[in-house]
């Protein structure tokens, strides 16, 4: 009875041994359990089953005009994307128009708002004085025509005599001259103050212009002006001759960028 109870348990082990080896080799197998993922073609026609086992077609191909209609919606997103008023630059040709079209609106197109009292009261200036001297000439001009002519009912020179002051035979050449000179430093002024009308226009088309051209400017710190003086030596590098003999002081200039 021993020896069939030792026969069984030497059965039970070879059993499992050989069930434990069987298994430990199966474990080992590389099994291609991989998946693979395949993408249609642009062309190509998918069959989808529904539920009730029939075949539905579906195409996937683009025609031309949807093609079209996809690149300009993406065109339209990446320009909202880009779209960044932080970062916004002038136009300088636009900029130049609009400050042509009217005095101050090339700077307020370049935002630069500090400018425009600037302008405006420069423009203002030079009209008021265009304005009064233009008045002033005039004036001028009407009492030296009356002062010259023969007429004794013409007498508008009188409001710019002195209180008590008349005009007689004596001193009636002299202020003859002294209308003509005035008649000519007024109409000098005012054509001066024309001309300051149109340079303080100018200038601030020309502002304009430059400022939005050099909103792109590189102002960071790699760029650099250094002034410094330096000693300059004129002898050739072959040459030895003394050094302090030929040598001068001046000033060096050094742009880094």
């Amino acid at each position: 009875m021993k020896q069939l109870q030792n026969i069984f348990h030497a059965l039970s082990l070879t059993l499992l041994l050989a069930i434990g080896c069987t298994a430990t080799a199966r474990a080992q197998v590389v099994y291609d359990d991989s998946v693979k993922i395949l993408y249609p073609k642009a062309d190509s026609v998918i069959t989808i089953l529904n539920a009730e086992n029939s075949k539905v077609e579906t195409d996937f191909s683009l025609s031309s005009e949807k093609v079209l209609k996809l690149n300009k919606v993406a065109a339209k997103d990446s320009t909202r994307l880009m779209k960044d008023w932080s970062k916004w630059r002038p136009k300088p040709k636009k900029a130049l128009w609009l400050a042509i079209a009217l005095p101050g609106a090339g700077q307020i197109y370049n935002r630069k708002y500090w400018k425009l009292p600037i302008f405006y009261g420069g423009i203002a200036g030079c009209v008021y004085a265009m304005t009064w001297n233009n008045q002033m000439y005039r004036d001028y001009q009407r009492a030296y025509i009356d002062i010259t002519d023969d007429d004794p009912n013409t007498q508008s020179y009188n409001k710019f005599l002195h209180l008590g002051s008349k005009v007689t035979e004596e001193n009636k050449s002299f202020y003859q001259n002294l209308f003509k000179k005035r008649k000519d430093r007024y109409r000098r002024w005012r054509d001066l103050s024309i001309f300051a009308t149109v340079a303080v226009y100018a200038l601030s088309v020309i502002d304009a212009y430059v400022d939005a051209s050099l909103s792109d400017f590189d102002i960071s710190d790699d760029l650099s002006l250094r002034i410094a003086p330096v000693v300059m030596n004129g002898n050739s590098p072959t040459t030895k001759t003394n050094l302090f003999k030929s040598a001068a002081i001046g000033i060096g200039c050094s742009l880094t960028f």
